[in-house]
């Protein structure tokens, strides 16, 4: 149970500030049911610019909750995955879509 009187820690400061961006949310959400490359995610966001896209997946990258793979093919294969850390995000995800359907 959360006490409502005691402040906002840095890490939970930190995670909202980065849940909080624009797209991220639906990029997790895309990302919840495996490997997918930056096309598929780019489909299932619709409205989001590649730009963007690769800047939301650097920062994740860098966040611990998605890993970039690639694969030396012809031409190159990249995936992006949710890290177990981002796994841990699906029942939040479906909270808030739950929440969401609700209002």
């Amino acid at each position: 149970m959360l006490k409502q009187d005691t402040e906002i820690s840095p890490k939970l400061e930190s995670a909202f500030e980065l849940l909080g961006k624009r797209w991220t949310g639906q990029i997790i959400h895309a990302l919840l049911n495996g490997h997918r490359r930056f096309k598929e995610v780019a489909d299932k966001v619709p409205g989001v610019s590649d730009r963007m896209l690769s800047e939301r997946f650097k920062e994740l990258e860098e966040a611990g909750v998605v890993r970039r793979y690639v694969y030396p093919e012809t031409p190159v294969r990249i995936e992006y995955v949710l890290t177990d850390k981002g796994v841990a995000l699906k029942p939040v995800i479906e909270e808030i879509h739950n929440w969401a359907r609700r209002q």
